[in-house]
């Protein structure tokens, strides 16, 4: 085999894979059943509850060259919540807070996806809780996984307040601020 055809071959591999990887990032995605979604609530400094959410609907459009394009939502089943101390559950999924019985899910939608450089991300959008739609920020981390090129790290987190969302506000001394967090994978489907 001679030069030119050694680099011919070359480039042309080259070309398959920045064009695969073009493929792979402009692709839709879904969260891995691995992924968490969860939520946090301190009060005075000490941690009142953790919730994660068991089942999630979840979907992505996203490429790393036209980010301003992407696209992300959930849904997530509030019946399928697993909280740090189950002696709270009547509680978060009654009336004053959840109120699953009415709303059995919560949603994020995006309405936009906003690049802060290196993989940083400022994801705007809805979040609804209770038939309440709030603006939201996710401030987010999108990495490619090194290990499997077919996953995308993810680590996303806000807070919200809760009353924002009609729930009680510092009721039985649970605090009103909630951290929310994704942390995981985003997978190729």
């Amino acid at each position: 085999m001679n030069i030119p055809t050694v680099w011919k071959s070359l480039c042309m591999v080259g070309l398959s894979s920045v064009s695969f990887m073009t493929q792979l990032y402009a692709a839709e995605w879904t969260l891995t059943p691995q992924t968490q979604v969860s939520f946090d609530i301190h009060s005075m400094g000490f941690l009142i509850v953790k919730g994660r959410f068991e089942q999630i609907q979840s979907s992505m459009h996203f490429d790393t060259a036209a980010p301003q394009q992407a696209s992300a939502q959930f849904v997530l089943d509030i019946n399928h919540l697993n909280l740090s101390k189950p002696s709270l559950q009547n509680l978060i999924l009654g009336e004053d807070f959840f109120y699953l019985e009415k709303y059995p899910t919560a949603t994020f939608r995006s309405q936009e996806f906003v690049p802060l450089g290196k993989g940083h991300y400022a994801i705007k959008g809805d979040l609804t809780l209770r038939g309440v739609t709030q603006p939201v920020v996710l401030d987010t981390i999108l990495k490619p996984n090194s290990t499997d090129p077919q996953l995308l790290d993810v680590e996303s987190k806000t807070v919200v307040n809760r009353s924002d969302f009609g729930m009680k506000k510092a009721f039985a001394g649970i605090g009103e601020k909630v951290n929310i967090e994704v942390s995981g994978q985003w997978q190729l489907k």
